[in-house]
């Protein structure tokens, strides 16, 4: 597996896994709605900014992708924040693993002091679970602020990790 700058070409290999992702509203704090060219708008990120995609060694698919940005501007942007999708097909293979440590060393290399991700669903064990082993801390949790399809209302995690 590889990882590259994602271009405008990408789009049409990550819109499927991104729609099923979004769609299923379990995950992400977009819109179940969310329509192909607003979720390109949304995820294929102008620099400084960056999105980039996991291409499979052997076949060439785009198998993940990630974008990465400061999480906020002025005072607060010191701190980076990313965002990672990885298709449902090739989950469990290391792709967000992998995705997860080049947006941290992007974030290194940038001169950010840390990473912060804003809304981390609570019920999203594997997320949790990863970014716990990879030196990411639960700095709080608000309570019911995401809609869950099935489970109702259950937190969002905000969580952290020092570069």
């Amino acid at each position: 597996m590889s990882i590259r700058e994602a271009t405008a070409d990408d789009w049409p290999a990550i819109w499927p896994f991104f729609h099923a992702i979004v769609a299923a509203g379990d995950t992400f704090t977009y819109p179940v709605d969310l329509g192909r060219e607003e979720g390109r708008d949304w995820w294929l990120l102008a620099a400084p900014n960056r999105t980039v995609v996991a291409v499979d060694g052997e076949t060439g698919a785009v198998v993940g992708t990630a974008k990465m940005n400061r999480n906020q501007a002025g005072n607060g942007a010191h701190m980076a924040s990313a965002s990672y999708m990885t298709d449902p097909a090739y989950g469990g293979r290391g792709v967000g693993r992998a995705l997860v440590e080049y947006s941290l060393e992007w974030a290194r290399q940038a001169g950010f002091r840390g990473m912060q991700f804003n809304a981390v669903v609570e019920t999203n064990v594997h997320a949790v679970r990863l970014y716990e082993r990879l030196g990411f801390s639960v700095v709080g949790t608000v309570p019911e602020a995401f809609h869950h399809p099935e489970k109702g209302y259950v937190g969002l995690h905000v969580m952290h990790r020092p570069l």
